[in-house]
């Protein structure tokens, strides 16, 4: 009997023992789960805020870089239709100089046929007083009527004499200054030719850099086009992590009983006919967690029916995808969200701002984030609520 009652003591204090193990494990697994949580949606919340959604380089800085490319194309353009407007005024200078020297060489033949000519008259009249010797002269003194006619044919003999000197010299001065003249417009063929080849060369030069910078845009108008579509497809990916790690969050979070309560299909959790109602337990992290998304949304566009973060939201949509992120499923449009929630008259960064027909997430100080209208992006506005609800 001794025994029995020792057994059932023994029994009993071993039931007990199950039951408080039971309890610290119990206890154990929900402060698990408590900081599981805390530190995913920490986690998400940082990646939100930090990371940022382009990979290097940018969309901006190709587009930046396409600009300067194409501004420097504009350039060698306007350099190169001057370069071709100096070669066309220089081709026409070459030819109005080939014409002066085609002119020159004319002048120059003609002055020396004249020289040549001047000094087989004057060696004719030398041959002719040569062989005559001084018996012409003489005679042409002689012959004159009066002492008149004879100083007149005593000058006209020695007029012819410094004529032909005067007039050889002068032949022989033309043709000296034709031949510079010719000497001049030749160097300056032969610099104008060299101009040209340069010109030349330069166009050469100014027509490849421009075919390699159009070459660069083209190929920047492909890399753009890559950056945008990987940008896309990023955002894709990006989206289906989050609401990947929500329904993780969401199922962590969700009672072994109430399992199989969510939406079929594996996707977003969307509410129930039934809205949901207040299960918050006054968790600041979480409440933390529904700020910073809200944060990481400021400046996308507002969008009427829009769910996409980071592409369009409307108000109640950005209220439920913060939410979302901290792991809480709300319902979809903003009078369900007010009336589910838990009502407050002392908002906390992280509630929901109410007024009949619009919702913002309450960031202390009275501010809110909020997604207005059509034509703005979502931003930081003063509070315009009657009523705020909290789910967190």
């Amino acid at each position: 009997m001794v025994y029995l009652e020792r057994h059932q003591r023994a029994a009993d204090i071993s039931y007990e023992q199950r039951q408080i193990k039971k309890a610290f494990y119990r206890k154990g697994e929900n402060m698990k789960n408590r900081l599981t949580q805390a530190v995913i949606v920490a986690s998400v919340a940082s990646a939100l805020v930090a990371t940022p959604v382009f990979a290097e380089p940018t969309v901006d800085d190709l587009k930046k870089n396409k600009a300067a490319a194409e501004s420097e194309v504009g350039s060698l353009q306007e350099e190169l239709t001057q370069l071709v407007s100096k070669i066309s005024q220089l081709e026409s200078d070459l030819i109005e100089k080939g014409e002066e020297i085609t002119k020159a060489e004319d002048d120059l033949k003609e002055a020396q046929k004249q020289e040549e000519e001047q000094y087989e008259d004057m060696k004719l009249r030398i041959k002719f007083m040569y062989e005559e010797g001084d018996t012409s002269f003489v005679e042409t003194l002689v012959s004159a009527k009066n002492f008149s006619d004879l100083v007149n044919k005593a000058e006209y003999v020695q007029n012819v004499h410094t004529y032909d000197r005067q007039m050889l010299t002068a032949y022989v001065e033309t043709k000296q200054k034709v031949a510079d003249l010719k000497d001049t417009l030749e160097e300056e063929m032969a610099s104008m030719e060299n101009m040209q080849q340069q010109f030349e060369s330069d166009k050469d030069s100014l027509d490849a850099t421009l075919e390699s910078k159009q070459a660069e845009i083209a190929n920047l108008d492909g890399e753009i086009q890559a950056a945008v579509e990987k940008a896309a497809e990023e955002r894709r990916k990006e989206e289906e992590a989050r609401q990947q790690q929500a329904r993780q969050q969401e199922t962590a979070q969700t009672p072994s009983g109430e399992a199989g309560a969510g939406s079929a299909g594996g996707g977003v959790s969307k509410p129930s006919t039934s809205q949901p109602s207040y299960q918050g337990q006054g968790d600041t992290a979480v409440a933390q967690a529904i700020v910073s998304a809200a944060y990481s949304q400021l400046g996308v566009p507002y969008k009427w029916g829009g769910t996409t973060p980071g592409v369009g939201l409307d108000c109640s949509g950005l209220v439920q995808y913060a939410h979302r992120v901290a792991g809480i499923s709300i319902p979809r449009n903003s009078e369900a969200q007010y009336a589910a929630g838990k009502k407050v008259s002392n908002p906390q960064p992280g509630d929901i701002a109410w007024k009949p027909g619009h919702v913002g997430v309450y960031i202390g100080n009275g501010k809110m984030i909020e997604a207005q209208q059509t034509g703005t992006n979502i931003m930081v506005s003063n509070v315009r609520a009657v009523g705020y609800a909290r789910y967190w």
